[in-house]
């Protein structure tokens, strides 16, 4: 029989944890949180200083009394739940239950599921850390007091199904901000000149900057020819050559924000599928005779922090495969003695278990997500690239053009990773050939380019996972599942991989705002962020910090339940009639935004797709205006509204203003770095946004 008696959070970790343990050890899992507030009833007790009151979930019952039993013939309970807030959370309703003092040297924490991790944690158990679960208690609360006193409110008022809650109100709040700022933006013309130059019959481009005197903005067209008009002839004076050494330092290894964004741009993984990859590869695989191993470290984290153990393996490992000038002579900052006890950043567990060795046991996804891991944390290690970069001034008249060339001189640590961007822009050499002050290079082409302004881009997964992180709003546990929340309530839709506000999400955005705009107000929701962090730092008492949020809010709870009027969203007239039964069509709110449908509903159930105008003239017939259609697997596309007659399709969307070299179609490709805005029948192209 067991002498001990382990809990862990999930089946596969407790037999590979019981396995490198020993026969003295039985480990059993608790599937999560076994108490919670119940879902029924708001579960706090405000007039009794914000107690929480606990029951069994649903469906645990069973599980909770097979643990009681197991630990009443255990000599010692050991509670390695995930090395969280949640964790220690768990850890702490768990000693609840089943009777264990808290104060005893029961919790065991430990970042990686590996036998030399395992084993070291049970060395050093400690007592559960009250300011970690104190600090779940508050989330937890503040969370179900917002949650549970403004849903209901939006299910009276607008339709049932919806809610509202910190992060997820300001998650949406960035959506909508930006979409207006999209829609009240107005392109403004620009113009460049790129000229063509040659030098020993080495071709290379240079772009106008100016005069001799500064730098100049070229607004039209007429400050185009002005420019063009001050040049003669084909030659130019090479005013000046700056030549400069630069380095470029490798990032650090990842957090879960910064996770879950390279995955998004690099792999195109939503943030809930990457967060669901790296619990598998935490959790363990099984690994040839090694059997059931974990694979990386802790997925939630806001540490860049690697331990010193790890930094000297992946050392040794970058000498032997790469040589002793790929490794890094930067010197790690101090951490302070708090974030010491930190988690660290995540990583392989093992240097050596590189991607390709990997590869055949992974199924394709891990693999690829593995393989980001580990080449970002092997980089992190590596030495910074080295570029040589050259800067040409090149003048004829009163106009001057610059060229910019670099070259990579040592890569470093981009020999193996390079980090993403949001605009996929990919760095490569431009090698200008040999010039020095004084010399003439001849133009080959000078060619003025016309551009407009773009308005700011739609926020993409990872995009509002970082604007979420800078603005100090939620933390690493919260991202995946807020986005997912907006998306699944209706608040929000994908299109092109890009959050589009539904009108659902702007009614309650709008309801929100005006009566509890504290939820929404991005510097309190931050403050409120960093005061909760302080409650597990041990500076400041829970309660204090939800009473402080509470006596203000129960009024605008208060004012709403009498103020906020019900919102009627009318079956508006479409204007039609149906073509199956003769009635009337309605415009109806869905989960995906506005359709028409019957309204002889439900002895008729015909619905259709509502034709959106864009506001561009058919190119083909001249007469009908191009309508956004949807095809039977839905996908958008665009064609003529007096179809059949004209049969103009186009998956691009079209444009309303012409192409400016040609006069013809000018669309809006998706290409795999964002949008281009290009001629159907010319080569004009524009920037990628």
């Amino acid at each position: 029989m067991a002498d001990f008696l382990v809990t862990v959070e999930s089946p596969a970790k407790a037999k590979t944890i019981e396995r490198y343990l020993g026969k003295k050890y039985k480990v059993r899992a608790s599937l999560g949180h076994l108490r919670d507030l119940p879902r029924s009833q708001m579960g706090v007790d405000v007039e009794n200083n914000y107690e929480p009151r606990y029951i069994t979930i649903r469906g645990k019952g069973p599980i909770l009394q097979d643990l009681k039993k197991e630990a009443k013939k255990a000599k010692k309970v050991f509670l390695a739940a995930d090395p969280d807030r949640e964790g220690e959370a768990i850890a702490w309703h768990l000693a609840t239950a089943l009777g264990i003092d808290q104060t005893s040297d029961c919790r065991v924490v430990f970042n990686e599921i590996t036998k030399d991790a395992i084993k070291e944690s049970f060395k050093h158990p400690r007592k559960i850390d009250m300011d970690l679960v104190d600090a779940q208690q508050a989330r937890r609360i503040l969370d179900r007091l917002v949650g549970y006193s403004i849903s209901p409110l939006l299910w009276k008022k607008v339709k049932k199904g919806l809610s509202a809650g910190r992060v997820q109100s300001v998650a949406l709040r960035l959506v909508i901000d930006r979409e207006n700022e999209i829609k009240v933006f107005e392109p403004e013309e620009y113009w460049s000149i790129t000229g063509e130059f040659e030098k020993s019959k080495k071709k290379f481009e240079a772009q106008f900057y100016g005069n001799t005197k500064e730098k100049m903005k070229l607004h039209n067209e007429a400050d185009v020819k002005e420019v063009m008009s001050s040049m003669s002839g084909k030659d130019f004076k090479v005013n000046r050559v700056v030549k400069k050494e630069r380095k470029r330092n490798p990032s650090p290894s990842f957090t879960t924000s910064s996770l879950q964004q390279e995955a998004a741009r690099k792999l195109n993984f939503r943030a809930k599928k990457t967060m669901m990859l790296a619990q598998q590869l935490y959790e363990g695989i099984a690994v040839g005779k090694e059997g059931i191993t974990g694979l990386i470290t802790y997925m939630r984290t806001d540490s860049t922090r690697i331990s010193d153990t790890a930094k000297k393996d992946t050392i040794d490992f970058i000498v032997e495969n790469y040589g002793e000038q790929y490794v890094t002579q930067k010197v790690a900052a101090k951490q302070s003695a708090k974030s010491q006890d930190a988690h660290e950043a995540v990583r392989p567990t093992s240097v050596m278990r590189t991607p390709e060795s990997m590869k055949s046991i992974l199924s394709r996804d891990l693999y690829r997500l593995y393989k980001l891991i580990w080449d970002r944390f092997v980089a992190s290690q590596m030495s910074s690239a080295v570029l040589d970069t050259v800067m040409a001034e090149l003048q004829n008249g009163e106009a001057v053009f610059r060229a910019n060339g670099s070259q990579v001189k040592f890569p470093g640590f981009m020999k193996l990773y390079i980090e993403g961007t949001d605009d996929q822009k990919e760095e490569k050499d431009n090698i200008l050939p040999e010039m020095a002050e004084g010399d003439v290079v001849e133009a080959v082409d000078i060619t003025p380019n016309q551009h407009f302004t773009q308005p700011p881009p739609r926020f993409t997964e990872a995009r509002l996972v970082r604007a979420l992180e800078e603005l100090g709003i939620g933390r690493p546990s919260t991202y995946a599942p807020t986005l997912d929340t907006i998306q699944k309530r209706g608040y929000v839709t994908l299109d092109a991989k890009r959050f589009i506000p539904t009108e659902l999400g702007e009614i309650v955005h709008q309801l929100v705002l005006e009566f509890f705009p504290d939820i929404l107000n991005i510097e309190f929701t931050a403050k409120m962020e960093h005061d909760l962090d302080t409650v597990e730092e041990g500076e400041i008492e829970w309660r204090s910090i939800i009473d402080a949020f509470y006596r203000k809010f129960e009024k605008n709870v208060e004012v709403a339940e009498n103020e906020m009027e019900k919102v009627q969203i009318k079956d508006e007239p479409a204007g039609e009639d149906c073509e199956l039964c003769g009635s009337p069509m309605v415009y109806k709110l869905g989960r995906y935004g506005k359709f028409m449908a019957c309204s002889n509903f439900p002895e008729c159930r015909n619905t259709k797709a509502i034709v959106k105008h864009i506001g561009v003239t058919c190119p083909t017939c001249k007469q009908g205006e191009i309508v956004e259609r949807k095809s039977k697997k839905r996908r958008i596309f665009y064609g003529c509204e007096r179809y059949p007659e004209c049969e103009f399709v186009s998956w691009d969307k079209p444009i309303e203003r012409p192409c400016p070299k040609c006069s013809e179609l000018l669309v809006e490709k998706k290409v795999k770095k964002g949008v281009q805005i290009s001629c159907t029948s010319c080569d004009y192209k524009e920037e990628v946004q």
